[in-house]
């Protein structure tokens, strides 16, 4: 293979390296320290506390489409509603250091009912743990889910 550098400045190897989320395979920077996967209820209060400093500036911006169609869709898909549940998820998954911070966020976004379906719906999560052990932890989450 000849490494020529194409559009973008990206090698020819570069570029035959796939992006892979059923085989966690992701950009470099997705890996780095400081980088998390935020689950859809985070990213709502993130929106949501955004839109409130907005509202509150003595200069009214407009908040763009893409802005108000994005928090529609985060609180319309939001599992969990409040801060003190998100960190009460988050410690579900605080021990589980086989799981890819990928897997944690997709869990808790979809919220599956039965170890098979989160299989079927994260592929990734196959060879991870028994399904006794993700049996167990969907129970957790579906708790938090329900006392709130």
């Amino acid at each position: 293979m000849a490494n020529t550098v194409g559009p973008g400045g990206r090698t020819g190897i570069e570029e035959d390296i796939k992006e892979d989320a059923t085989e966690l395979k992701f950009p470099k920077e997705f890996d780095g320290q400081g980088c998390d996967a935020l689950m859809t209820s985070e990213v709502f209060l993130l929106l949501e506390h955004r839109r409130q400093q907005s509202e509150q500036k003595e200069e009214i911006e407009e908040m763009n489409e893409v802005f108000v169609k994005t928090l529609d869709y985060s609180r319309r898909l939001s599992r969990f509603k409040n801060r003190e549940t998100i960190r009460a998820v988050r410690a579900i998954f605080a021990n589980k250091g086989q799981l890819h911070k990928y897997e944690i966020a997709q869990i808790a976004n979809l919220c599956p009912e039965t170890a098979e379906e989160a299989k079927a719906l994260i592929p990734s999560l196959e060879d991870k743990m028994s399904d006794e052990e993700l049996e167990e932890l969907l129970r957790e989450l579906q708790t938090k889910k329900t006392f709130q």
